[in-house]
């Protein structure tokens, strides 16, 4: 078109008209995204810029793009780091917020001790710091959350938690050497311990594991390890918890697994199972839903043992997660009652 202004040199361009096609480029929704990070001023004068513009050939868009990375790209090393996040993070963010989002970065390792201390049952605590001097377990006991505060307290012998309650009322800002040396203190003397004792006998573990293995895996395993420790097998094979050990489970127990399981399950699972096993759970059941159970068991046909398996393991998983929120009790082979993780 005749009279019609081509703009194709990027250095004839001023600073506004390379905004202004920069803008005009992104389109309508990241445009409207960057004006809202404008005031009205910056605004009308890109505006205006935009208005006069005139055609912009393709080929000159590209140069631009191509200038502003290379300008980008020159501007010399970036270093982001968990402070220059959090700086920048405050700026866009209310404190609460940034404050949660640090958090979950940081994960438990870059969590201060007080943090780590929230974790830490309060009779444990105060265990730990019934031995130490009040004045330390009041700046301990002021640095934690008040509703542990309070649990932590209420562990301690009376007289004592008093004394630290007094403390407390006449403590002043603490030195930060006095709380180095406190953290450390903590650090090495009782997270470290804690740690100790809270580690997991490996044969625990690997029961859970084995317990996770398919039928015909955990027998080689087993059988393999017979042959080279034969002690740790016989101590793996105790602290497994099979589908044929549910037999150990009272009637309440069993009744409870049932009103959590998957129901479609229940009939593949039986399906492999023995016929002492069986009858449990039938005798457990009313006889209009046994005999539905029964049915849906001879309804399967041939069934791939993968599935049997698959079923039994989502049923003992099942089992597993009530006694770990306490609402059945699995006993070993002992008689001795015990809660498995």
């Amino acid at each position: 078109m005749a009279g019609v202004r081509v703009r194709e040199d990027v250095r004839s361009l001023s600073g506004s008209e390379k905004a202004a096609i920069l803008i005009l480029s992104l389109g309508e929704d990241y445009a409207s995204r960057v004006f809202s990070h404008m005031n009205d001023e910056e605004i009308k004068e890109l505006s205006q810029v935009m208005a006069s513009l005139g055609n912009v050939s393709s080929t000159l868009v590209e140069k631009l793009f191509i200038e502003f990375v290379e300008q980008m790209s020159s501007t010399g090393s970036l270093v982001g780091s968990l402070e220059s996040t959090e700086r920048l993070l405050m700026k866009v963010l209310d404190k609460n917020r940034v404050d949660t989002i640090m958090e979950d970065i940081r994960g438990p390792a870059g969590r201060t001790m007080w943090d780590k201390l929230a974790n830490v049952n309060e009779v444990v605590l105060a265990n730990f710091l019934k031995n130490e001097y009040p004045q330390t377990v009041a700046v301990v006991v002021s640095k934690i959350k008040p509703d542990h505060a309070a649990r932590v307290l209420s562990q301690l012998p009376e007289s004592f938690s008093m004394e630290v309650v007094m403390r407390m009322l006449r403590m002043e800002s603490v030195q930060k050497d006095v709380l180095d040396d406190i953290e450390r203190t903590l650090r090495n003397e009782f997270m470290s311990n804690l740690a100790r004792t809270n580690r997991r006998d490996p044969h625990e573990a690997m029961a859970e594991i084995f317990n996770n293995l398919d039928r015909s895996s955990e027998s080689k395993f087993i059988s393999a390890l017979e042959e080279r420790n034969r002690d740790s097998a016989e101590k793996i094979k105790s602290l497994m918890f099979t589908f044929e050990d549910l037999q150990k489970l009272d009637s309440k127990a069993i009744q409870t697994i049932m009103r959590t399981v998957d129901k479609s399950k229940l009939p593949i699972a039986l399906k492999g199972a023995s016929d002492a096993l069986k009858e449990l759970f039938f005798s457990n059941m009313s006889e209009r839903a046994g005999k539905l159970v029964k049915e849906d068991i001879e309804a399967l046909g041939p069934t791939r043992l993968r599935d049997v398996e698959e079923s039994q393991a989502a049923i003992v998983a099942s089992a597993k997660d009530l006694a770990a929120r306490g609402e059945i009790t699995i006993a070993k082979d002992n008689g001795e009652d015990e809660l498995v993780y």
